[in-house]
């Protein structure tokens, strides 16, 4: 180590500097350590923080399986029976043509713009309840909903009664035989069972869960009737709209 000395100066001037010199270094370094101690103080409380934040975070869900029948209108009777319907002329056609059974029972109405509503006997004979249920999406999912008709004639055969004809066009049937009829009363329940969105005639729906709205033929938009649905029921927009009637609407 090399100490440089002014001969202009005396020893004890020499040391002073020198000593000076040393007391300013070390209150730097302590400076340092200081603001390196305080660096790692809050490297080790973000680390907590980002720690704490990985805990409180949604655990990812696997997305639920959706059942084939969901891309239909669908519910369950308050007897236990699924029933389907047509959300349009595709989904008409794939239930008529795919879907329905000998043993179902399909409904439609007189009126043009109606679905094809199916109950799945699946070995059963469906009870009155259900049949009136059925009736109901049937003459709900109509053209009387944008009409705002309080109810609507629907009719209900068997599987072997449609059939499609050469030159009708898509989701459109020839209708033979006799028919059994049904007054339903336009109407829509919609709640949510074990994270799924259901939805269907009030009896139906009033025997599966506790908390449900009735819906009735109204002017507010789809959207935001299904933006209100959304913050009662903690669900899924996309599945609410799906299930809703097919027009404007309100919460009765």
């Amino acid at each position: 180590m090399q100490v440089k000395l002014f001969i202009d100066k005396s020893l004890e001037e020499n040391a002073g500097m020198y000593f000076d010199k040393a007391k300013k270094l070390r209150h730097k370094l302590e400076g340092t350590e200081d603001a390196l101690n305080d660096t790692m103080r809050k490297i080790e409380l973000l680390k907590k923080n980002r720690a704490a934040a990985e805990k409180q975070k949604p655990k990812s869900t696997k997305k639920r399986e959706r059942q084939w029948f969901e891309k239909f209108r669908w519910f369950y009777s308050s007897e236990g029976f699924l029933v389907i319907g047509g959300r349009d002329t595709t989904t008409n056609d794939i239930i008529i043509k795919k879907y329905t059974r000998e043993g179902d029972v399909v409904f439609h109405t007189e009126m043009a713009g109606s679905p094809f509503v199916v109950i799945k006997g699946e070995g059963r004979i469906p009870g009155k309840k259900t049949m009136e249920e059925a009736a109901a999406l049937c003459a709900s999912c109509s053209r009387a909903w944008n009409l705002k008709v309080s109810y609507a004639e629907v009719y209900s055969i068997k599987p072997d009664q449609v059939r499609k004809e050469l030159g009708l066009p898509k989701g459109t049937f020839m209708i033979y035989g006799k028919r059994e009829y049904f007054r339903p009363e336009i109407g829509f329940a919609i709640g949510v069972k074990d994270g799924v969105v259901i939805s269907g005639p009030k009896s139906a729906v009033s025997s599966q869960v506790d908390d449900y709205a009735v819906l009735v033929q109204g002017d507010e938009k789809k959207s935001d009737v299904a933006k209100e649905l959304k913050k009662r029921f903690n669900a899924d927009i996309d599945e609410i709209m799906q299930m809703m009637p097919p027009g404007n609407c309100k919460i009765k």
